[in-house]
């Protein structure tokens, strides 16, 4: 027989087992996913929990700030402008600490059970962020479906692009959660990193004022801040619905700029993606050593 009839068994041999393995992966990470979903299901605590902030934020900190801005609002209300940033919010608890189920399962064996599983441990990374970017999209349509209460218009292709942006940006933060709970060992270790980051994050985003004008040292956080580049595209979206002066529309919504270029809302979002992606990235290194 030549040489090549024994090569030949041996790639589609090689073939198959990359294609078993392919095949082992997207199951791990349907099941880490779908496990995600049906744990988030259940706990109808935490649901809850997850919704009572924003809607605070939205509607009593709105009515109650409303009439001491209404003059610098341009007569928009509060409750409208805050909208955009309430939707980032409304993803961005349940994004971050969905993550925490890592911590969960660590601490109880679970997560060296799914270790010795035969497949990479970067699918298990996958799911998880997967799972908690699609809970927490499925919790921000809670804000979504209250838009006519703050003056924002039902319109299908507003609701499309508000969900699809929230769907990145809770890719984003669960990257950034998972990256942050693939080293630590304790719970408590996580829900006090975690709150120590969050909070910040969410105020000097520019959730609750517009990003220009600002203080120079505030500018400059503003900037770094990631999620300013996930709720400024969507206040842009959102206010590109509404009927506002242009005197409004620049004072309320002028977009994000880096020195003389203002970004486009593609530029923002690929902003957001990259983050995502590399925070990903990071948590695939952490959580292979965390468990080697």
């Amino acid at each position: 027989m030549t040489q090549a009839a024994f090569e030949a068994p041996s790639h589609v041999e090689a073939t198959r087992r990359v294609e078993k393995r392919l095949t082992s992966d997207l199951r791990a990470i349907r099941i880490v996913w779908y496990r995600e979903l049906a744990r988030f299901a259940q706990d109808r605590t935490r649901i809850l929990a997850q919704v009572v902030q924003p809607v605070l934020f939205l509607f009593v900190l709105g009515a109650g700030l409303n009439t001491l801005a209404s003059q610098g609002a341009h007569g928009v209300s509060l409750k409208t402008f805050f909208y955009p940033g309430i939707l980032g919010m409304s993803v961005m608890f349940t994004a971050i600490f969905s993550a925490a189920s890592i911590v969960w399962d660590r601490e109880f064996g679970f997560l060296r059970e799914m270790m010795v599983a035969p497949v990479r441990r970067g699918s298990i990374v996958i799911g998880k962020c997967l799972g908690g970017a699609t809970v927490a999209a499925m919790q921000g349509l809670v804000i979504v479906a209250m838009a006519g209460f703050v003056n924002v218009p039902y319109n299908p292709t507003l609701m499309v692009e508000i969900v699809a942006l929230q769907l990145v940006l809770a890719f984003t933060l669960t990257a950034f959660g998972v990256m942050v709970a693939a080293r630590l060992k304790q719970m408590t270790a996580f829900m006090t990193l975690t709150q120590m980051l969050v909070m910040p994050l969410f105020f000097i985003s520019g959730a609750l004022f517009p990003a220009s004008g600002l203080p120079g040292w505030l500018e400059v956080l503003n900037r770094i801040d990631p999620l300013t580049y996930g709720i400024d595209p969507i206040r842009r979206v959102v206010f590109s619905y509404l009927n506002l002066s242009p005197a409004a529309r620049a004072s309320l919504d002028p977009g994000l700029t880096w020195g003389s270029w203002h970004l486009s809302i593609l530029m923002e979002v690929l902003v957001v993606l990259f983050l995502g992606i590399a925070m990903l990235g990071v948590a695939f290194v952490e959580f292979s050593r965390s468990e080697s």
